[in-house]
């Protein structure tokens, strides 16, 4: 895993904001979908809060891994779990949380191809202009590259930054200043307590 990035912890407000954001380019642009599908497991949570701004009832998902724990990254992408749906002659909304190398959609829209849907357009909440993907909607650019560390993953990538540290933390303090001075994630002692703590009972 890589060490001295910088992150970005994104909070559930500004998640819904940005959702919201994006539904509402969607909506003006004209694009009525006929189904929304997820990429798993980034895109699970932008999907459905999307479907919910454009009451869309249509849903369902792939799986794509590319990122391991934290911000190790695999060689390529792979589909883990492809499409189980029709949706040959559909419009199709293909979401996921970030567009940041761009390996995982291009791989998603040749993959969604192959059911020979009428349309395909892609909305993520981030898109990192380091990618060369083209996107049809986002919310948020970002220009200065860094790791974001959206709600549903905190324990994840915060658990897996932590277990590099050598010697492990003692305390919270410690552990609080190596994520600090390693990531520049600045995280709360009640939250950092919780995670250390479900570290504590996984054995980690």
């Amino acid at each position: 895993m890589a060490k001295n990035i910088q992150c970005e912890l994104i909070s559930w407000s500004e998640t819904e904001r940005l959702c919201l954001q994006l539904a509402k380019q969607i909506k003006s642009s004209g694009f009525q979908p006929d189904i929304v599908i997820a990429i798993g497991r980034g895109g699970y949570v932008p999907a459905r809060l999307i479907c919910d701004y454009l009451d869309i009832m249509a849903l369902t998902s792939i799986k794509i891994e590319l990122y391991g724990v934290g911000s190790g990254k695999n060689d390529q992408a792979v589909i883990k779990f492809p499409l189980c749906h029709n949706i040959r002659d559909m419009k199709v909304l293909l979401v996921d949380d970030v567009n940041d190398s761009g390996e995982t959609l291009e791989l998603a829209v040749k993959h969604l191809n192959t059911f020979q849907p009428r349309a395909i357009k892609i909305a993520v909440i981030h898109h990192k202009t380091s990618s060369h993907f083209q996107l049809d909607f986002f919310a948020k650019k970002i220009i200065k590259w860094r790791w974001l560390i959206y709600p549903w993953a905190v324990y994840e990538d915060i658990s897996g930054f932590l277990s590099q540290q050598i010697p492990p933390a003692e305390n919270l303090q410690q552990a609080q200043q190596y994520l600090d001075e390693q990531y520049n994630i600045r995280i709360s002692k009640k939250r950092l307590r919780q995670v250390m703590d479900l570290m504590a009972d996984s054995g980690c």
